[in-house]
């Protein structure tokens, strides 16, 4: 029995030592005890010719159009437009009923008159009481003081002759005082004159600029409010058409990459598969806010208007550009030729310990993180010429095949367009870096990860 147990006790060793052996062979060579492969699609890094774009919509408008009120109110007698017609500069295109303001201009023709007679009645009375005094009162005030200094004339005579000389100075200081009066008189009048001119003026309406008539807002014995007692009738939009600007609305991420001066690509509804050439002119400073729709004004996006001026005249008599039309635009902001780039499916988010950013929240098919991994890497900062492409603490990283594993590596990436992302720092050219899918850059791989290397085409067949 005890030979028995020796040998039983050999055998077990025996086998524990082979399963021992397999066991470890097994693992190295991959029998099990180990990830499958993950299957990737894998490309160069290259050099290509990057074009960053910032796309909005908006409406084509006149860069110059006049809205034209009228100062007075009263009716409309003349007309001599319609919509659509040429006009000229200074041409008459209506008339305000001028009755009432020629009644009142002979009114103030007439108070003019009245006030010029008050001016020329004091004007005499100053010259009478100038006379008396040279010629009457002096004389004989000189004649009683000579006497009284020789004792010939009494105090009494030379007092009453004082008084007399002192009171016709102070009557010829009245006069002159009326006669300036008078003066002023005639000054305000012919000032309401000259304005109740202006006003009867400015019953006609005239054209301040050639252009086109692109809106009329009245009709014949229509009556309108003047601008001189309120905000006042439109009455008549002018523009010229022939030189036409598309004014979009830009989000506040993407004006700041807008400047003066950048070209434009513009595709009018009206007229589709048609490009138009385009140049930034303008950039607000003042944004205007607007809610999103579905919010009920609970969320707002910061918009920045544009004004982007078309190229070319926009020539009549059928003008190819009408206001209003809507339009969509494409602003090149930056070019960068021979950059070395990716796709932007392969840039993805890593925290300081190489960990996915955010990846509890990623679900959904293959097929919908590819259609939303654009989206994901500009919101990563693609764009920043810095080199500050990280957010916050967190990286950007790529995964580079190193034979049948990959290695993260940490990159920055500059501008980018609808395909293809900048590489400034991090990777060089011909290495070959993880694509797609991807679901497995932005949660599954790490570094050191097994994979299998498969054409892109292959990796969603046999999934629905």
């Amino acid at each position: 029995m005890p030979a028995l147990s020796n040998k039983r006790i050999l055998w077990i060793s025996v086998v524990v030592i082979v399963m021992a052996i397999l066991a470890a062979v097994g693992r190295r060579q991959g029998w099990w005890g180990q990830t499958p492969p993950l299957e990737v699609a894998v490309e160069k890094v290259a050099a290509r010719s990057l074009v960053e774009t910032v796309l909005a919509s908006g409406k084509i408008q006149p860069i110059t159009e006049v809205k034209i009120s009228s100062e007075v109110s009263g009716e409309i007698v003349v007309l001599n437009i319609k919509e659509g017609d040429a006009v000229r500069k200074g041409q008459l295109l209506a008339k305000i009923n001028p009755e009432m303001m020629a009644a009142a201009l002979d009114r103030n023709e007439a108070a003019v008159n009245n006030a010029k007679s008050g001016l020329a009645s004091a004007k005499v009375r100053l010259r009478q009481l100038q006379n008396i005094l040279r010629l009457t009162v002096e004389p004989a005030y000189k004649r009683t003081a000579k006497l009284y200094e020789d004792k010939v004339a009494t105090q009494a005579e030379w007092e009453a002759a004082r008084s007399q000389y002192e009171s016709a100075q102070q009557d010829i200081e009245t006069a002159q005082q009326a006669v300036e009066g008078a003066e002023f008189m005639v000054q305000s009048a012919k000032a309401s004159q000259n304005e109740m001119r202006g006003q009867l003026a400015r019953t006609n309406i005239l054209a301040p600029m050639d252009g086109i008539v692109t809106k009329l807002s009245v009709e014949l014995g229509e009556r309108v409010v003047g601008t001189i007692q309120m905000a006042g009738t439109e009455m008549i939009r002018i523009a010229d058409l022939t030189r036409m600007e598309v004014r979009v609305d830009v989000s506040e991420s993407d004006v700041v990459r807008v400047s003066n001066g950048d070209s434009v690509k513009v595709e009018v509804d009206a007229y589709p598969g048609r490009i138009f050439e385009g140049v930034v002119r303008e950039i607000a400073n003042s944004s205007s806010a607007s809610a999103l729709p579905g919010t009920g004004g609970a969320d707002q996006v910061t918009n920045f208007m544009v004004k982007i001026s078309m190229l070319g005249d926009n020539q009549g008599p059928n003008f190819l550009f009408r206001p209003g039309m809507s339009a969509s635009a494409e602003i090149t902001t930056r070019r960068v030729d021979k950059a070395l780039s990716l796709p932007i499916n392969a840039v993805t988010l890593r925290d300081p310990d190489g960990q996915p950013v955010g990846s509890g929240s990623d679900s959904g098919t293959d097929e919908d993180q590819e259609g939303n991994s654009q989206g994901s890497a500009q919101g990563q900062g693609g764009n920043n010429e810095s080199g500050g492409s990280n957010v916050g603490n967190d990286r950007e990283v790529v995964f580079v095949r190193k034979g049948d594993e990959v290695e993260q590596r940490t990159v920055v990436t500059g501008i980018q367009d609808d395909r293809f992302i900048q590489i400034t720092s991090g990777l060089k050219a011909g290495e070959e870096v993880v694509v797609a899918p991807y679901s497995a850059i932005s949660r599954d791989l790490s570094k050191g990860r097994k994979i299998k290397v498969v054409p892109q085409d292959q990796l969603f067949q046999g999934k629905d």
